[in-house]
């Protein structure tokens, strides 16, 4: 592709706007121009070895020189009320209370998507007692980065997978899955769902409460196959993601600030004057969107039960907009939205969008990077911005051997000058198999802490940070 051919195709895309972001237009024009993904390569922190955990001695994780971490919160380990710690460590978020150093951590439990009785992870305040999701809140020493104590926050809740914290000190936790109390019956003629209540919701949790909170699904956040969210702090306007194909993002407006249960509007982006429009594939690094929004009439169908799209079809009967998967999902000081695509493009390798508002209605939709292969970046997930920085930390899903996708999870940074620099690698002998999740950062910025899903264990990692080289 010439650079007339790779310029034109983004002016037809954006109606001759081209996004500010030149770093990444460059490199995307580099190597449409010649091929070579070093033009894509970033030296990062360094190159990555094997680093047995300070605390235990064990070795999980590939890290550059100078990094340390320690490892806690094992699935199957008791809780400080001598409850097994849940398995399938997800979504995560720091939280200052007070003087202590807090994490709600998400659970994404299926249970086999099946009701299983005595399946609630705490001792009470179940949503759903047959459902095995949920979260738990660690309380974590500073200094040496192990747990003081951990209990249950929210019990009874399925497929926790992400969520995202609000800047009034609670972690939003969102299922991922719209199983309810009709059965299903797959293909396999296995059958699914049958819980005494609906799923399908987000559920807020405090972080500074003590123990089990007493769940309200956000029903009016929407039923449907929930990854992340992000709370625009000007605004207050919540940002969600589907993980589902064809999927929706979108907003909640809720009615009053801080107060999600009293409802509000769900809205789903569209392209302006671009109905239907598909981002899955054909697009180019670099094209930017006029974007408006949609509104979902009913945002808690009855018949999610037995449809996982239920809501995103009422907004794509109204034209909006449809992507591949998204999952991660981040907001920067400046109330830019950073969110992946997990197999989007054109080898489904992924995709890293940033929406920003420009008016009360309207906004700008920007591809910032396209996995161009999935050597570079495969399948991304979780994300998250390092305090007082342009670094944004990528959590792969990879392993989809059979779809093309490598067989390495690792985590990645993408550069404000669109390069990936590698950071992690999973070389665990025991879960080798197993994608990063839930990566959050302290305050302070001195600390990542992330999991590895399957393994069910959670990493506190530290190092200089100030080395990174782009």
């Amino acid at each position: 592709m010439n650079r007339r051919h790779f310029l034109s195709q983004i002016s037809l895309a954006t109606g001759g706007a081209i996004a500010a972001f030149s770093g990444f237009q460059k490199r995307a024009l580099a190597f449409a121009e010649t091929g070579n993904l070093a033009n894509l390569r970033a030296a990062g922190f360094g190159e990555l070895a094997p680093v047995a955990t300070k605390n235990t001695g064990e070795t999980f994780l590939a890290l550059p020189n100078g990094f340390e971490y320690n490892v806690f919160g094992k699935a199957q380990n008791p809780l400080t009320d001598g409850r097994p710690t849940p398995a399938a460590h997800d979504g995560m978020a720091t939280f200052q209370v007070k003087n202590e150093l807090r994490i709600v951590r998400n659970h994404e439990v299926s249970g086999g998507r099946v009701p299983k009785e005595g399946a609630g992870i705490g001792s009470g305040n179940h949503y759903d007692e047959a459902a095995g999701g949920g979260t738990t809140t660690l309380v974590i020493n500073p200094k040496t980065r192990e747990i003081e104590r951990d209990f249950v926050s929210l019990s009874g809740t399925l497929i926790n997978c992400a969520g995202g914290a609000t800047p009034w000190g609670s972690w939003i936790s969102c299922e991922e899955t719209t199983l309810g109390q009709t059965e299903r019956t797959l293909k396999s003629g296995a059958k699914i769902g049958g819980f005494a209540k609906p799923h399908g919701y987000c559920f807020e949790v405090s972080a500074s409460a003590n123990s089990a909170v007493s769940p309200v699904p956000l029903k009016a956040m929407g039923r449907f196959v929930h990854e992340a969210i992000v709370v625009d702090k000007k605004s207050g306007t919540i940002y969600l993601t589907e993980d589902y194909s064809p999927g929706g993002f979108y907003r909640f407006l809720p009615k009053r600030n801080k107060r999600l249960a009293e409802g509000g509007t769900l809205q789903m982006l569209k392209i302006k004057d671009k109905d239907g429009y598909d981002t899955r594939k054909g697009q180019k690094t670099g094209m930017s969107f006029t974007a408006d929004w949609v509104t979902i009439d009913n945002p808690d169908p009855i018949e999610a039960d037995l449809d996982e799209t239920a809501v995103s079809k009422q907004g794509v009967a109204k034209g909006a907009a449809v992507f591949a998967r998204l999952e991660g999902c981040h907001a920067d000081d400046k109330g830019r939205i950073y969110f992946t695509s997990t197999s989007g493009g054109d080898n489904g390798g992924g995709q890293v969008w940033m929406y920003q508002a420009t008016n009360k209605n309207e906004g700008k939709l920007t591809l910032l990077f396209e996995s161009p292969s999935r050597t570079v970046l495969d399948m991304p997930d979780n994300i998250c911005l390092r305090p007082k920085t342009d670094l944004l930390f990528i959590c792969e899903d990879s392993d989809y051997i059979g779809e093309g996708g490598t067989p390495d999870n690792y985590m990645r940074i993408l550069t404000s000058g669109g390069r990936i620099a590698d950071f992690a690698k999973n070389i665990s002998a025991q879960f080798p198999k197993s994608e990063f999740a839930g990566s959050t950062f302290s305050k302070d910025g001195k600390t990542l802490f992330v999991n590895l899903q399957t393994a069910g264990a959670t990493f506190a990692i530290w190092g200089d940070w100030d080395k990174f080289r782009s």
